[in-house]
């Protein structure tokens, strides 16, 4: 006997498909952009199966999310290594009210 419910990843890309007119009235270069955001939920599939909900959209949305959150942890530690090697490259430089204020909030954060 056949399989009567399909694989989550075949939910997820008969729904990617549901949004070809919005990708399409996008420019080419926020097409790129909302292709990589769609494909967040492709990446996350495995974990996204095994959420238990009836409505389809919210393991894909959850993965999107999860995705950007990621991503954004990632910058931000990026530029705490950024800011880091910055102030220490130029602490020979004289420092201005504004430099200091900026090294304050980093050391008290």
């Amino acid at each position: 006997m056949g399989r009567t419910i399909p694989s989550w990843r075949m939910v997820v890309e008969a729904e990617l498909q549901k949004f070809s007119k919005f990708r399409n009235s996008l420019s080419s270069e926020d097409r790129i952009i909302f292709e990589d955001l769609l494909n967040q939920c492709k990446l996350y599939a495995s974990a996204a199966s095994t959420l238990t909900s009836p409505v389809k959209e919210v393991p894909m949305i959850i993965s999107m999310l999860f995705a950007q959150h990621k991503k954004i942890l990632d910058l931000e530690e990026r530029l705490k290594a950024g800011e880091k090697n910055t102030f220490t490259q130029h602490s020979d430089e004289p420092q201005t009210s504004l430099t200091l204020a900026s090294s304050n909030r980093q050391t008290s954060t």
